[in-house]
């Protein structure tokens, strides 16, 4: 048996939903009939979408008891634009009978714009999507209309269901919380990278050995808004290579990567800044054990720039990936809330950075978050990341030391506070290795008071600068490369958390 029918969703069949400030487009649903196992079934969904069109539309599918896969494609034009003007781009996913309330039970997949086509049954589904039983009653499919030309959008979706008697649900493994580590010592990850689950190319597997080649410790699942990778990791993992979970939450202001969340926590990322719901989504990732970080802060792709404040970051991602002008922006507000933070006495966010790595060319490990940990275990490393003890390096190839010392042999290392008297000197030494040509800065609450290099082609050097608590309320270093052309002082190479010098507040 096969029907193909066609339904045409036009504007006037069209219920708006409104929960709170965000709007959700729910149209007609489309509704099917039992069928003999074996037998097929398709609907053909005809639509268009003006511009200013809610961020998420619901097409509402009626699937009936007997259904044993769910298939669904869809394409959409792409008419020519004006130079400037955004044209189409249309995101799919899915909601299961349980509904589409934020935050609730019903997620059972997202691919973006990354594929055109999806299935899912109860032992198998496509990357991105979440295996499971097709229970009866209303699903929706979720579109997101990213951007939508002056034109409008028309898109063609099809629905095809598959009846017949249901697989086996296969339980998931995970990967481990701990790896075997070498006690108390210093840690390399990468906790931004995109595997085939979402809209990378990699597999899990590629994306491993690429990070033990990088000479990586850890390192961190986050799929574009789906935690279907989670299960895909377990044989990757191994007593060199600690793997956490995580998302990477993708809303249309901003990405925020949660880091180390327990297996198989969903995040959900249908809000903007201005209706106040991110608060909560942070403390769902806190409440499964997560880190909140937002994500490349000051890229200017559409919905990436961040715009829901630090209030809630555990963390804030300052270089991300090749060191761009956009890093430079980062790395200096994050500058800018480092002496805001000395100057009030409260609490600082430490930086990260992560190679946010989706295919060949971009290199897994560039850069990398170096954590000084008391464990190769999620807890251990979240605890270093989050108390600031760790640098950013370029490669594997950069180690650094840091330290303050005062004039009895007081002693701070990166991330801490030398505890002084404000007159008292302070000698800041920074050594280096595996930096060639690189120059040295010492930034503080005052800006660059020092500079150094460059470092000889071996790349090794030592460096010293003597102050005082009154002088300098903070001292971070700098390593960047040789001045480039164009409008950066010379791409990074490494960086590190400040050491605060002066009285615990």
């Amino acid at each position: 048996m096969c029907d193909d029918n066609e339904l045409h969703h036009g504007i006037g069949r069209r219920t708006l939903l409104v929960t709170g400030t965000a709007a959700a487009l729910t149209l007609g649903s489309v509704t099917f009939a039992a069928a003999a196992d074996g037998d097929q079934e398709t609907r053909t969904i005809r639509g268009t979408l003006p511009t200013g069109s809610p961020d998420f539309v619901y097409v509402p599918v009626e699937v009936p008891s007997g259904v044993r896969e769910i298939k669904v494609s869809y394409t959409y034009d792409r008419p020519s634009v004006p130079t400037g003007t955004a044209g189409n781009a249309l995101d799919i996913g899915i909601f299961d009978e349980r509904g589409t309330e934020l935050g609730g039970k019903g997620f059972r997949g997202w691919s973006g714009g990354a594929r055109t086509e999806f299935f899912l049954r109860a032992d198998d589904a496509t990357p991105g999507y979440l295996p499971g039983r097709v229970r009866a009653g209303t699903w929706h499919i979720a579109l997101g209309p990213y951007t939508v030309a002056p034109q409008g959008l028309s898109y063609e979706i099809t629905v095809t269901l598959t009846y017949g008697e249901q697989g086996a649900v296969v339980e998931p493994t995970y990967p481990p919380d701990r790896a075997k580590g070498r006690g108390r010592a210093w840690y390399r990850g990468d906790c931004h990278l995109h595997s085939w689950y979402s809209d990378g190319r990699r597999t899990p597997a590629e994306i491993a050995a690429l990070a033990r080649a990088a000479g990586l410790d850890f390192i961190n699942s986050s799929e574009h808004n789906t935690h279907a990778a989670h299960p895909h990791w377990a044989t990757e993992a191994g007593d060199d290579l600690l793997i956490m979970l995580g998302e990477e939450v993708t809303t249309r202001n901003g990405h925020v990567v949660a880091l180390g969340t327990d297996p198989g926590t969903f995040v959900d990322w249908r809000y903007r800044a201005r209706d106040n719901r991110f608060g909560r989504f942070a403390r769902r990732i806190r409440k499964a054990g997560g880190l909140v970080v937002p994500a490349h802060p000051h890229a200017t792709c559409i919905g990436c720039n961040w715009k829901f404040g630090f209030g809630e970051a555990d963390a804030v991602e300052v270089w991300n990936g090749p060191y761009t002008p956009d890093d430079e922006v980062a790395l200096a507000d994050w500058d800018g809330m480092l002496v805001a933070s000395a100057r009030e006495g409260k609490d600082w966010i430490p930086a990260m950075g992560n190679s946010d790595a989706h295919r060949d060319p971009d290199v897994v490990g560039l850069p990398q978050t170096v954590v000084l940990a008391d464990d190769l275990s999620r807890e251990a490393i979240q605890e270093g990341i989050r108390a600031g003890r760790s640098y950013v390096a370029e490669s594997k190839n950069v180690s650094l030391s840091f330290t303050a010392t005062g004039g009895k042999g007081e002693h701070a290392g990166i991330g801490g506070r030398l505890a002084a008297a404000p007159d008292t000197p302070v000698t800041v030494r920074l050594e280096v290795s595996g930096a060639p040509r690189c120059t040295v800065r010492f930034v503080t609450d005052q800006g660059v008071l020092f500079t150094g290099g460059p470092l000889p082609v071996a790349g090794s050097g030592v460096f010293e600068w003597r102050t005082t608590p009154a002088y300098a309320a903070y001292v971070r270093a700098e390593l960047r490369h040789e001045t480039a052309a164009g409008p950066l002082p010379g791409a990074l190479a490494a960086f590190t958390h400040p050491i605060f010098l002066g009285r615990v507040h």
